[in-house]
């Protein structure tokens, strides 16, 4: 096995998740690819999964959430969560962006492209105001960004997303296009089941991955949870991850593949989207000198979505087979590629920062 040189402040990436993370753009690709054959090829694939579910929840989805975000959240250090809160421009920047910003820059995007397409168009600006809470804290991870800081911004949107999903969606869909009079249109969900995404998709992961550190720690010391337990769980957030895409492209695989050039015109402000976010967070994070990792976390808080809310509001207001069902499932398939691409992107900035918080004092060892 070879090994790289490298200082504390530039650790190597590939320790995140052991060798795995050298193909992971070729292991999504894969992942991707098998979940959309088997939606085209296996009659009724697409049913089955559906049918998988408990209260409109999908089993197989939210397992592969639960083991992808469990290993990353079991990492998070709780007890510096006080270093995250007690950095204002930090938390006001993540609200500005996802509260603000995103909302309406997709809702701005989803008319110029889609102003034709009113289905495409509203499940688009559903997407954009389901704010990230799951994928987010493994694109972080995997950018070495601030876990911690992902944690509570994670908490936040969380709180945010059960308090005005649906006032946004009313002020979207409705009040402000009769304001520039355009086309108006209705959003159908209740607190509950913005609630119940919030509970199932970060909750539980939440609570096991406090529970783990805490007892963990307690039981054999916080030497061994980190070199020992930590490494052996670590991968499992990448087999979660693949397996919530297979799922995920197989319930819509026909649909995605029976029409592409409406998928084609869905991904076009997807892709604007997602480049101005991540780009937005990234140079708001460097200009207010948050250093490297909590700049990282804020521009991939940003750029994140949470699509399992998008397509669950989707087909609960407009049904499975409908327009905005499928712009929603067209989220992931374009947010999965980009912000993987966005990582390697992130990391490759890494070295242009210094610490936020100590001077270096000395040259970073160029990796040989």
């Amino acid at each position: 096995m070879s090994t790289t040189t490298t200082t504390p402040e530039h650790p190597a990436v590939v320790g995140k998740l052991s060798t795995l993370d050298r193909f992971l753009p070729v292991w999504i690709g894969v992942a991707m690819a098998a979940g959309l054959l088997l939606g085209r090829l296996i009659p009724g694939i697409g049913d089955v999964l559906s049918a998988v579910e408990i209260d409109g929840i999908s089993l197989p989805i939210a397992l592969g959430l639960l083991i992808m975000m469990y290993p990353v959240l079991a990492k998070v250090r709780y007890d510096r969560l006080d270093t995250v809160t007690g950095d204002r421009r930090l938390l006001i920047g993540s609200l500005l962006l996802n509260w603000v910003v995103g909302p309406a820059l997709m809702f701005a995007l989803a008319w110029i492209f889609l102003a034709d397409l009113p289905e495409y168009r509203t499940g688009l600006i559903i997407v954009g105001l389901a704010r990230c809470i799951a994928m987010v804290i493994v694109w972080n991870d995997l950018a070495c960004g601030d876990r911690e800081a992902a944690a509570v911004l994670v908490a936040i949107n969380s709180v945010f997303q059960v308090i005005m999903f649906a006032a946004l969606g009313w002020f979207y869909l409705s009040v402000l296009p009769g304001w520039l009079g355009l086309e108006q249109t209705t959003i159908d969900t209740s607190p509950w089941q913005i609630a119940k995404s919030v509970l199932v998709f970060l909750g539980i992961p939440l609570l096991a991955g406090f529970l783990t550190r805490r007892y963990g720690e307690k039981a054999k010391g916080r030497d061994w949870y980190e070199s020992t337990f930590l490494p052996r769980i670590g991968p499992w957030a990448l087999y979660g991850l693949l397996f919530t895409i297979v799922v995920l492209f197989a319930l819509q695989g026909d649909q995605i593949t029976s029409q592409p050039v409406d998928v084609v015109r869905i991904a076009i402000p997807l892709l604007v989207y997602f480049a101005l976010m991540w780009g937005g967070g990234y140079a708001l994070g460097a200009a207010m000198g948050l250093g490297y990792e909590r700049t990282t976390t804020l521009a991939f808080t940003a750029a994140g979505n949470n699509f399992e809310l998008a397509i669950a509001v989707a087909i609960a207001t407009y049904g499975a087979t409908s327009g905005q069902a499928l712009a929603g499932v067209v989220g992931p398939l374009i947010e999965v590629p980009v912000l993987v691409g966005l990582v390697y992107v992130s990391l490759a900035l890494r070295k242009r920062f210094a610490s936020p918080t100590s001077v270096v004092t000395a040259p970073a060892v160029k990796e040989s």
